[in-house]
């Protein structure tokens, strides 16, 4: 289970994916879709820290990366 601000989600069962373009060298940003409202986020060496990042300010920062 992971928390933010009152939020919680259980992430128990989550299917955790990681971009196209990460390589193979366990270095990954990774996410699960499905959360209303949130993405949860971590990092694939560290897959016990999760941040819940609200779905609006996760697609202001994949715009911004992609412009």
């Amino acid at each position: 289970m992971s928390t933010q601000k009152g939020q919680t989600a259980d992430l128990g069962d989550a299917i955790w994916r990681a971009s196209r373009r990460s390589q193979a060298n366990g270095a990954c940003v990774e996410v699960v879709d499905g959360f209303p409202g949130t993405v949860p986020v971590r990092d694939s060496k560290q897959p016990h820290r999760v941040l819940l990042i609200p779905t609006a300010a996760w697609r202001a920062l994949i715009s911004h990366l992609r412009a």
